[in-house]
């Protein structure tokens, strides 16, 4: 993440946006224990479990220069060890960041009813709008949520100064190439997750807005996420990648039915361009930036050890090889 925290800032990121599972939580996370392996200690349970929410602040959310907005993921809702309400609780600071209390005010003012804080949320910024849907658990999206998703889509297809509209969760929503890993999980994330592809197909195809999909619950990077037959079949496609490549245990891609471009033994990030040269107004294009061993700033491989930093990028994989890619 330092290393993201650099390359974003230097390529001149407007913010940065982490799309969940921030620590394992269900297990040691190997920085942590290498952590306290080279100052000689032992890292206990009860001191991980303490502590692993304040180092995600200290080591990795506390390297951005730009403004760090925050989902929630399935490791942050690990049963008995970890809650919604601990999360909101935590990271109340980031749920409440300025531009989401204003767009939260706003909101207010055209009559959407706003209580406490939620871990769905969404800002307005130069004609896009960025909204971030929380899929952490099996029961979500639930009813309170995929109506205030629908008023979000509702006033975007009358607000003429609303281009684009680029939606960010956790899990895929249903019936992408990552379907074995997605809201596909269970009965009510498929059919809520539904709702949400068919109220942006219509968003896209009717009221003729850019719609942009993003995940990253799948530890590899993906794009043409959701060009399945499913959904060729079902309405049609919408843009969507998968990116859970921002230091977590590399997974094998899914089968030979994947995307344009699919890759994992990568770390990166995702980087988007509103607005590009020579494309329509309200586009965004996409690239991914990947980063390589010597990436990893000086600061970072003096705490952890250059050793341990090569066996980030060796062996923190499923798949045993240097890297595995597709393009098409």
């Amino acid at each position: 993440m330092p290393a993201i925290a650099r390359s974003a800032a230097k390529e001149g990121a407007r913010f940065y946006w982490h799309l969940g599972d921030l620590r394992a939580i269900y297990d040691f996370d190997e920085d942590m224990l290498q952590s306290y392996r080279v100052k000689g200690q032992h890292l206990t349970i009860s001191s991980y479990e303490r502590s692993a929410w304040v180092d995600f602040t200290k080591n990795q959310v506390a390297a951005f220069s730009i403004p760090f907005f925050l989902g929630i993921g399935n490791h942050e809702t690990v049963p008995g060890l970890k809650t919604r309400e601990q999360f909101i609780t935590q990271f109340a600071d980031l749920l409440d960041r300025k531009e989401l209390r204003e767009q939260r005010e706003k909101d207010a003012k055209l009559g959407a009813v706003e209580g406490p804080l939620r871990t769905y949320f969404h800002w307005i910024a130069d004609g896009v709008d960025f909204i971030y849907l929380d899929n952490a658990t099996d029961d979500q999206f639930d009813d309170d949520q995929v109506k205030w998703f629908k008023d979000r889509m509702a006033n975007a297809t009358q607000d003429d100064a609303i281009r684009t509209v680029v939606v960010g969760m956790h899990k895929a929503l249903p019936y992408s190439m990552s379907q074995g890993h997605s809201m596909n999980e269970s009965a009510r994330g498929e059919e809520s997750g539904k709702q949400v592809y068919q109220a942006l197909l219509r968003l896209q195809n009717d009221a003729h807005k850019k719609v942009y999909v993003l995940a990253s619950h799948s530890h590899y990077y993906m794009e043409d996420i959701f060009n399945t037959p499913y959904w060729r079949s079902n309405g049609g496609v919408l843009p969507g990648w998968i990116d859970g490549t921002a230091g977590a245990h590399r997974y094998a891609l899914p089968g030979t039915d994947l995307g344009r471009v699919a890759k994992t033994n990568v770390y990166g990030y995702l980087l988007g361009t509103v607005n590009p040269s020579s494309e329509p107004l309200g586009a965004i294009r996409f690239e991914f930036k990947e980063l390589r061993e010597n990436d990893i700033p000086p600061s970072v491989v003096s705490s952890y050890t250059d050793q341990f930093v090569h066996w980030c990028f060796a062996e923190n994989t499923d798949v045993k090889s240097t890297a595995a890619s597709v393009e098409q």
